[in-house]
């Protein structure tokens, strides 16, 4: 029954239905990983963002180098701001407002340069691409309580001076002159003394995982259906087959021509001409009508010739 399937047409339907799953598939383990790595970023946000301070002495590694599980890890920095050396990092979102981050050199009582994001600024009125005013950081010696993250890649565009096209530490440190820890930076989240003006604290990090999970499932899903669907065709097909191979054998007894596809035998069925009352239908009557007026026109056409 179903030894068409050995045939090329529907070996080329089922290589087409396994290139659809193998893609279906492909994309629901791409949002499998991107669900996984919300979840790895939700646990550290739980597990770090909230935690007591660590000492700079005990956390001078992590500036230098950021494992994943530390991100957010709270440290208590000792030291003066480098207020010269700030800059301002453009095209920053928070809160969905555009606008810029701050950051600052910060020299610790150990010696160590780190950089710290002292928080958001709004886009200026006064000027474009530029905010209207960057508050300075606090003078002397003050003690700053940041969350660690790790640097961003550089982007292949500039920025105007005295701005990063992103929080890119090693570009920084060549701007600056002068070593820089470039594992890590710091989001400043409480400083001592604190400035008179500030900028505006970043934002938590949401702890929503996404759709990620129901998109998961609905790619899966649809790698299931295109087999079920070629399953539904064959099926059909088979069916189809089923009936011609009974058309042929009806005919042969009639000593009839068989007509093999169903949809095809239904337009080549003949028409009816009466219905069950013995009445002739309105297509008969309307052929009728027709075949009385080719009559006619042949009758007349005749009379006229003959009359010639």
């Amino acid at each position: 029954m179903y030894r068409f399937l050995a045939s090329t047409r529907w070996i080329g339907w089922l290589l087409l239905v396994c290139l659809f799953a193998t893609t279906f598939t492909f994309l629901g383990k791409w949002q499998m990983d991107r669900r996984e790595g919300a979840l790895t970023e939700i646990s550290h946000v739980k597990r770090n963002y909230d935690a007591e301070p660590v000492p700079f002495a005990e956390a001078r590694q992590l500036f230098e180098q950021l494992p994943a599980e530390s991100k957010w890890t709270p440290v208590s920095l000792r030291g003066s701001y480098l207020a010269e050396d700030q800059v301002v990092v453009r095209n920053r979102i928070s809160g969905s407002r555009p606008g810029y981050e701050v950051l600052v050199p910060f020299r610790t009582l150990e010696g160590t340069v780190v950089i710290v994001d002292r928080g958001f600024l709004p886009i200026g009125n006064d000027q474009a691409g530029r905010p209207d005013a960057v508050p300075a950081p606090p003078a002397g010696t003050v003690e700053v309580d940041v969350r660690l993250k790790g640097g961003e890649p550089k982007l292949d565009r500039g920025a105007p001076e005295g701005q990063l096209a992103s929080i890119d530490l090693p570009t920084y440190e060549q701007q600056l002159g002068y070593p820089v820890a470039t594992g890590s930076y710091g989001l400043m989240y409480l400083e001592d003394p604190a400035a008179a003006e500030a900028p505006i604290q970043l934002q938590r990090p949401e702890e929503d995982e996404g759709p990620h999970l129901s998109y998961m499932f609905q790619w899966f899903a649809f790698g299931v259906l295109v087999f079920v669907g070629f399953g539904y065709a064959a099926r059909q097909q088979a069916r189809i087959n089923r009936e011609d191979r009974d058309e042929v054998a009806a005919a042969a007894l009639r000593g009839e021509e068989p007509v093999l596809h169903q949809a095809h035998r239904m337009r080549k069925k003949p028409k009816k001409l009466v219905r069950r009352d013995g009445s002739p239908t309105d297509e008969a009557t309307e052929d009728a009508y027709l075949d009385e007026l080719e009559r006619r026109a042949a009758e007349r056409d005749a009379g006229i010739s003959g009359t010639k």
